[in-house]
């Protein structure tokens, strides 16, 4: 598992993952002209991404919108929200994951939010924003000149405010009514792949009573995607009329998933507390294992995940496990063993193959080694885009004497992490290196895209 700290920006810009969460943004961005850039930490994982894939893919097939995976992303925030954004992108809060009971509440989530995409909520929305925007504007200027004829201040201010509440309850009641419709959508879309509804209105009632409990503070979810007693009745009807029975149990994938996240993102002392000694499954010991790990108890912390390996020798997220406990205890050709190990169990994971090649840099590769680790790292970014992987390319091309590709790697590494400076400065250098065509014309689309995204700025 890793932790990447990227920018969230306004633009989607091919495999750059720098996206304005429209939904999220929500009122408080209805009157503001100024990018909103925020530093968050996309969660990346084998294990969940393929979790959230095998559910999220048939109901994207079920919208007929094209699905792909790494256009699903994992948010590391304590609070529970989801949201998609430009591009068909998809956006799930960790705790979102870690507070889900069933994966049919999951599943109705992303029904939810496919119902947005498939309703065309997003541009609708950004042309409802930039409605209201060119009305207050309108509003405020008529109460400016409201207050200079009449010579009272307080009456401009009354009236502008009161055009911006009167925009507010109308963003509420359109908000409520798309709220409405993409609930209408999921329901449909969990029928069509043979879902009951009862997990969306689980969670719905579980955001509800957590935005009661919270009182004045509402929740993100809730901010974003207002309910209303009407829409419960709705999904409530929707449970009664489905010919689908109800998941009542937690899957062990997705113990497994839970034991996994909590033991990466919270303390090792709360995995402990949560995951005690006494719980002997196979979830409970992979977050012991995870949180030992966490306090660089290596020696214990093998023997653990051994164990692991023992009840599955095939899993190939044990052997990742371990190859991480072996990397960062300073063992790297036996984690490169197990990262191997874990690559030939699932030859599909472009993580994998970065896990690969990590330990192989580390190791004085050979000028063949070097080549071979390039053409796999460009496999694996084709497949996933990822910040550590231009990272590890641009070492690559650094060790093989490369420093035009190496500058370039470079820069497409601090653009994904949003220093667009650097990023610029660096693949100027590139462009002065370079004596190939196809990368010159590589490193021009960089340039013009940093040079979009600083525009907006």
């Amino acid at each position: 598992m890793e932790k990447i700290n990227q920018k969230l920006s306004c633009f989607v810009f091919g495999n750059v993952c720098m996206i304005v969460p429209l939904f999220m943004a929500g009122l408080l961005l209805l009157f503001s002209s100024t990018p909103v850039c925020a530093a968050v930490t996309v969660i990346s994982d084998e294990e969940t991404e393929l979790y959230l894939q095998n559910l999220s893919e048939p109901i994207f097939n079920a919208a007929a919108i094209p699905f792909n995976r790494h256009k699903v992303f994992i948010l590391e925030n304590n609070s529970l929200n989801a949201f998609v954004s430009d591009g068909n992108n998809l956006f799930i809060h960790s705790e979102t994951l870690l507070k889900i009971n069933t994966d049919d509440e999951l599943r109705g989530i992303l029904a939810h939010e496919v119902g947005h995409i498939q309703g065309g909520h997003l541009l609708r929305h950004k042309l409802k924003m930039q409605e209201m925007k060119n009305i207050t504007l309108a509003s405020m200027a008529a109460a400016m000149a409201l207050g200079m004829a009449s010579g009272r201040g307080d009456v401009a201010i009354a009236t502008a405010l009161g055009a911006q509440s009167s925009l507010l309850n109308q963003s509420f009641v359109y908000q409520i009514q798309e709220e409405r419709n993409a609930d209408e959508s999921a329901v449909s879309l969990l029928n069509k792949t043979g879902h009951s509804p009862q997990g969306l209105l689980n969670f719905m009632k579980k955001i509800q009573l957590q935005n009661k409990l919270q009182g004045i503070q509402e929740t993100p979810y809730y901010r974003t995607h207002p309910m209303s007693a009407e829409r419960l009745a709705f999904l409530r009807q929707a449970v009664q009329n489905s010919v689908f029975t109800p998941q009542k149990q937690k899957s062990e994938t997705l113990k497994r998933i839970q034991a996994k996240l909590y033991a990466f993102i919270k303390s090792p002392q709360q995995t402990y507390l949560k995951y005690p000694t006494s719980d002997t499954s196979i979830s409970a010991l992979y977050a012991r294992t995870i949180a030992t790990f966490k306090s660089l108890q290596f020696k214990k912390a093998l023997s653990s995940v051994d164990l692991l390996i023992k009840k599955e020798p095939k899993n190939p997220y044990f052997h990742e496990l371990k190859g991480q406990i072996l990397f960062e205890s300073g063992n790297i050709e036996g984690a490169l063993q197990q990262f191997k190990l874990a690559s030939n169990i699932l030859p599909s994971s472009a993580l994998f193959k970065m896990n690969e090649a990590q330990a192989l840099l580390e190791l004085s590769p050979s000028p063949k080694e070097l080549r071979s680790i390039i053409t796999k790292l460009r496999q694996a970014l084709a497949s996933k885009p990822n910040t550590i992987g231009w990272l590890l390319l641009a070492k690559a091309h650094h060790l093989s004497h490369n420093e035009a590709e190496a500058k370039y790697a470079s820069a497409y590494y601090n653009l994904q992490t949003g220093d667009l400076k650097l990023a610029e400065k660096q693949a100027q250098e590139a462009k002065q290196l370079s004596k190939k065509s196809q990368l010159n014309l590589k490193i021009d689309d960089l340039l013009q895209t940093i040079k979009i995204m600083q525009k907006s700025f």
